[in-house]
């Protein structure tokens, strides 16, 4: 009896020898991956996928949006709008009694007529607060007349994927180190509870972040949820946005309605002890984030500035009124913690099941066990939990690996064996013939010293690159290759956009980049694409023409020596269209054809068009593609 379960133990034994170091190599791979930052793209989308799910929220009535739209803009009949308008737009909404109105809308140079009559307004209302931006590259200044405690920043981060989820709400001044700078939404949450005798506190639990009435901010940190060492300000309090979960979370009035007395008595109500936020809700000023975590916005995937500094003030208010939770985070011991749990569960099903279809219900089940809690985590308690990782693991162990080593081995050693070598063959071959070689380059050149250090920190920051990719090999992408493109500036663009709406995002992105020096000695700035009809476009071909512009962008940036002058056109006459791109720099400098030469000729024969680049006289360069968008291509 002894010897048997002896025996039990010793095959059980063997048997977890032989099929759990497959499980614990892909667990100990997510986890390397995810502490090198490679996890933060798929986390992102699990949060804003979750937050998207939520039950709807009512509107809050504390915040008043008055936008600023594009009929208010015929309306007044002059762009910008007037300084004047303005100003009788602030002298109407004090009418009302708000206790705090936001002016979202910049004031560094006056918009004449009316510029003394806006300083007069802001002077005799104290409870008026202006905006200013205070990070570089693109401080703006904000109204000379204003002080110190009547203005706030409006500064945003963006994350890696282009979209905004995180707030600033205050930070060392960039200009003077002893001085803090607060944010829009922090200078009126801070006046609304004063004029309820409820003051700001230091955390107790967290001596860096903000507390008002026990409710403490939860603070981002460099290790925040599904983020790796991200940057939230120097010395700043930064906390993640948690929206309104709703169409309309707030009233939104109009400049023209207001000025024009309409619905008095609404307003009156309406109005009354408000936080009253203005500014512009129109596409003219460009004044658009993008977000995935509402279900259901004006724009698809964009929110105007005005509307998410409302949502950080609503969510503030809240959070301490209603008790509606803020988003936080485990610690990182804890988070990795419940990673092993996850890992290790899908070993133990396989285990437990004996039987493929078993196995894979049981998972199948686990994984929405583990989406559900960590859904209802965030929705009832504010807490983000890693999801995504969890998920891989428990997919690829207890689908590819695991389940299958376990019943393989019951039903046929050598085979069990077998299949599971082919199953992880291709994983070791990846991570062999990439970091491993990368990383026993770097290790070899640093036991020996003999490449400069530059050099030895480019091979582990491809090293770091290398491992990335990977993460982003094992990720359940949102958009297949052929709908989306990366450009070289880090922006993934969505392909199904018109065409001219691409090329304007591939110019800004590509002139806004820092690795190009004869960007900086730019002066002008020209560009302007028409629209066309670009449904004999496919998606290749739209990808092949963004492509083409940011090549030519780029080659100004690393040969257009001197050049001050950039213009970039997309022109539709005559049945066709020329995309262009001039310069004034030092021209053409060797006539070899390269590689981006060669690759636009062949564009150019595909679309049955044209292409030329040659110097122009007495200095510059002009690449032109040419082609007529009526040819299904």
């Amino acid at each position: 009896m002894r010897r048997r379960i002896w025996n039990r133990i010793t095959q059980e034994f063997g048997l977890w020898s032989v099929a759990a170091p497959p499980g614990i190599l892909v667990l100990v791979l997510v986890i390397l991956i995810r502490m090198l930052g490679g996890m933060q793209s798929l986390e992102w989308m699990f949060l804003d996928t979750m937050l998207r799910l939520r039950p709807p929220e009512k509107p809050d009535e504390r915040v008043v949006i008055v936008g600023i739209d594009e009929k208010d803009i015929e309306w007044v009949k002059q762009y910008p709008v007037p300084d004047g308008k303005i100003a009788e737009l602030l002298t109407k909404l004090e009418t009302y009694k708000p206790l705090e109105i936001g002016l979202d809308i910049f004031k560094n140079v006056p918009v004449e007529p009316g510029g003394k009559q806006l300083a007069k307004v802001w002077q005799k209302n104290t409870n008026i607060i202006s905006i200013e931006k205070i990070l570089r590259p693109a401080e703006i200044s904000p109204p000379r007349s204003l002080p110190p405690e009547q203005i706030g920043f409006v500064d945003l981060f963006n994350d890696a994927d282009t979209k905004n989820r995180r707030y600033l709400l205050y930070t060392t001044n960039p200009k003077n180190e002893k001085e803090d700078k607060y944010s829009l939404a922090l200078q009126l949450v801070t006046r609304y509870f004063k004029s309820k005798k409820i003051d700001l506190e230091t955390g107790k639990n967290d001596p860096n972040t903000i507390m008002i009435q026990g409710t403490e901010l939860p603070r981002i940190t460099d290790n925040f949820g599904g983020y790796v060492d991200i940057n939230h300000g120097d010395g700043g309090l930064s906390i993640l946005m948690n929206f309104r979960n709703n169409y309309q979370p707030f009233h939104v009035v109009s400049l023209r309605d207001i000025l024009n007395d309409k619905n008095k008595s609404i307003y009156a109500k309406l109005l009354r002890d408000r936080i009253v936020l203005v500014g512009n809700r129109n596409l003219s000023v460009g004044d658009i984030f993008y977000t995935s975590a509402l279900p259901t916005l004006e724009l698809k995937g964009q929110i105007y500035g005005v509307d998410y500094h409302a949502h950080v003030i609503s969510q503030i208010l809240s959070s301490v009124i209603d008790g509606r939770p803020m988003l936080h985070s485990w610690e990182d011991m804890g988070e990795y913690i419940w990673i092993v749990i996850w890992g290790f569960l899908p070993i133990i099903i396989g285990r437990l099941t004996q039987s493929v279809w078993r196995n894979l219900f049981s998972v199948c089940l686990a994984g929405v066990c583990l989406f559900s809690y960590g859904y209802v985590m965030l929705w009832l308690w504010g807490l983000w939990i890693p999801v995504a990782p969890s998920l891989i693991i428990l997919a690829v162990n207890g689908v590819g690996l695991s389940a299958f080593a376990f019943y393989q081995h019951d039903k046929f050693l050598r085979s069990q064996i077998n299949e599971r070598q082919n199953t992880i063959q291709h994983t070791f071959t990846v991570i062999h013939n990439g970091p491993l070689q990368t990383l026993a380059y770097g290790l070899k050149h640093m036991r020996a010293k003999d490449v400069p250090y530059e050099q030895l920190l480019g091979q582990f920051e491809k090293l770091d690159r290398e491992i990335r990719e990977i993460g982003e090999f094992l990720k359940l992408e949102t958009l297949t290759k052929e709908e989306s493109l990366r450009l070289g500036s880090g922006l993934i663009l969505e392909l199904n956009r018109p065409l001219h709406d691409l090329l304007y995002e591939v110019y800004s992105s590509t002139l806004d980049r820092h690795d190009f020096e004869y960007f900086k000695t730019l002066k002008v700035k020209i560009r302007n694409f028409d629209p066309i009809d670009d449904k004999y476009l496919s998606m290749e071909r739209k990808r092949e023409i963004c492509l083409f512009l940011e090549e030519a962008l780029c080659n100004i940036g690393k040969h257009a020596q001197g050049v001050k002058r950039v213009q970039a056109t997309g022109v539709y006459g005559a049945n066709q269209y020329k995309l262009c791109v001039k310069d004034n720099g030092s021209g053409i400098q060797s006539k070899l054809e390269n590689k981006g030469t060669k690759h636009s000729k062949l564009l150019a024969r595909q679309l049955k068009g044209e292409f030329r680049r040659e110097s122009l006289s007495p200095r510059g360069t002009i690449c032109e593609l040419s082609w007529k968008p009526t040819k299904e291509v």
